[in-house]
């Protein structure tokens, strides 16, 4: 297996500075040395707090993809944050783990599983800590959590009726632009089968899946850039609304 420990040393070093690495280390070959960087990334950061949830995406029949959230940008819905350059931003369904999860074996699983969750509206930030042609390098991105940079988190939704989300209406604006108006598939068509494919694949990666943590399912809009200070708002009927302020 490549030794990964200067590529990873790197995007530490990219976290604490918050600025990006131009490395040209041996950068991950394989899902597995992708996720193995991720985890020395959680590793060499837990002094500036824990996992605060993950990012998931499911395409076609392959496993979906995952990446830990720090919790330092991980903020409620109103926060103010530091544009700098540019910040990436998606509306997201997410989920909220209020009980510990149910093994996906045992018997009733999909009754205890939505005992243990309620469906919140997310606002995912972006923003990658490589530079050059690692930037663009797919298993180096997943490598860098996937490029999050953090999350503004919403209400979870109340008195929940256990219902999916796979079609939803939405409305997503950044100042005056408008992003998404209208309906919007989830990606991979269903929000509970996308934290349930990750609940059946994680594992221990990075410290498993926690109470209090928040799961991500995918943006309903394309990423998109904000490069001028502005408010952001976003609303899912049915789910709520989340707004910050770049500034």
């Amino acid at each position: 297996m490549t030794d990964l420990n200067a590529f990873a040393d790197a995007l530490i070093a990219a976290h604490r500075s918050g600025t990006r690495a131009a490395t040209d280390a041996p950068a991950p070959a394989t899902l597995a040395e992708a996720y193995q960087v991720q985890s020395r990334i959680v590793a060499g950061l837990a002094d500036l707090g824990p996992v605060a949830g993950f990012k998931t995406a499911r395409k076609s029949a392959a496993p979906p993809t995952m990446a830990p959230i720090r919790a330092e940008f991980t903020l409620p819905s109103g926060a103010e944050l530091t544009l700098g350059d540019e910040m990436g931003i998606e509306l997201e369904v997410g989920w909220k783990i209020i009980a510990p999860l149910p093994d996906p074996a045992e018997a009733g699983f999909d009754a205890a599983l939505l005992r243990c969750i309620q469906p919140v509206p997310v606002i995912e930030l972006v923003g990658a800590r490589l530079s050059g042609p690692r930037a663009e390098d797919p298993l180096a991105k997943l490598a860098d959590f996937q490029i999050n940079h953090g999350l503004i988190i919403g209400t979870p939704l109340p008195n929940w009726d256990g219902r999916d989300f796979a079609t939803v209406t939405a409305r997503m604006q950044a100042g005056d632009t408008l992003l998404l108006d209208g309906p919007a598939e989830v990606p991979g068509g269903s929000a509970l089968a996308t934290l349930v494919a990750l609940l059946g694949q994680i594992g221990t990666h990075c410290g498993g899946l926690q109470v209090g943590q928040i799961v991500i399912t995918g943006s309903l809009h394309p990423l998109t850039y904000v490069r001028d200070p502005c408010e952001v708002r976003g609303q899912i009927d049915g789910l709520g609304s989340v707004s910050l302020t770049l500034c």
